[in-house]
């Protein structure tokens, strides 16, 4: 597994202000918190979706991939990092 998460500067109230994903060896989302800016976060995963925010249906970019779009920052976390906050906004 590989854990990212990504800050969006995407400018809509209505958009994530960071989402931070569980990968599978093939990139796509097994599990997936979204925060927003009124401080309020979804979960999304095999057995559970939001109206906002459900698993992507494509493999998603690598880090360094997702970095060249300015209105993203990405990095890698750890998998305790990202347990931490999967328990912690359930």
């Amino acid at each position: 597994m590989e854990y990212i998460s990504v800050v969006w500067s995407s400018g809509s109230k209505e958009d994530p202000i960071r989402m931070v994903s569980e990968l599978d060896a093939d990139r796509f989302e097994r599990r997936k918190l979204e925060f927003f800016e009124d401080g309020s976060v979804d979960a999304a995963s095999d057995s559970q979706e939001t109206p906002r925010t459900a698993l992507g249906t494509m493999a998603v970019p690598t880090v360094e991939e997702i970095n060249i779009d300015r209105q993203f920052t990405a990095q890698s976390i750890t998998a305790a990092d990202f347990e931490a906050l999967w328990d912690a906004c359930r």
